[in-house]
């Protein structure tokens, strides 16, 4: 190849869209659409994407199946509806099934997969040549997004309001797999046998901890 010939990144002039609550795996998506020139567009709830979606077209969107004012399923139907290639993201290996009966092409499970299997995933369903990849793995977890996250969930929790709970509680158990936290898994699963009791102390032993020492080999408590 001529040296001063350049190479199209796979996704330039592509913006994908994503439905996500997760400041954990919305950094770590960016990372990875970022490397491989596209751009990301975030929102955290449906209403602001229903706004976004009012005046924009995503070349294709990623949305997520728990989010705070609703489950994303009624969304991907809309999407999948009007011809928007969308996936389906959870923590949750059983919303697979919704999503897909939803319409998405696909479904991420988090952890998300290695870049390479991001990347071609994406690739598959914007109908582009799939793209080599050397030498990148999993987008490591931004500490500063990971404590963004907790402090968020610990605020959910002092609030009364219906439902808040079971809300928190999925969300940090997506988060919890993002970064590989087991026991913030188990904390976050005994929501509703056992009340917050566990979940608020495992969350406040996060927060104390500098977030440079956030990582998937998390200790537990």
């Amino acid at each position: 190849m001529n040296p001063s010939q350049t190479v199209t990144p796979p996704l330039a002039g592509t913006t994908l869209l994503v439905v996500e609550d997760s400041r954990v795996t919305c950094d770590a998506l960016r990372l990875m659409i970022g490397r491989a020139g596209g751009r990301l567009r975030r929102v955290d709830t449906l209403a602001v994407a229903a706004r976004y979606l009012a005046r924009h077209t995503p070349d294709l969107a990623l949305v997520d199946l728990g989010l705070p004012d609703g489950d994303g399923a009624g969304l991907i139907r809309a999407l999948a509806g009007s011809g928007t290639p969308v996936l389906g993201i959870s923590g949750d290996p059983a919303a697979r099934r919704t999503a897909l009966w939803a319409g998405a092409a696909g479904f991420v499970e988090k952890p998300l997969p290695p870049y390479g299997a991001t990347l071609a995933l994406i690739l598959r369903h914007l109908h582009r040549p799939p793209a080599v990849v050397r030498g990148v793995g999993c987008a490591t977890p931004d500490p500063l997004a990971l404590t963004d996250d907790l402090a968020y969930a610990a605020r959910l929790l002092d609030t009364a309001e219906a439902g808040t709970q079971a809300y928190v509680a999925r969300f940090l158990s997506g988060v919890a797999r993002s970064v590989g936290d087991a026991p913030l898994l188990t904390a976050a699963g005994a929501v509703q046998r056992g009340g917050t009791a566990a979940l608020r102390r495992v969350l406040a032993q996060r927060l104390a901890t500098p977030p440079a020492a956030f990582s998937r080999d998390q200790a537990g408590p």
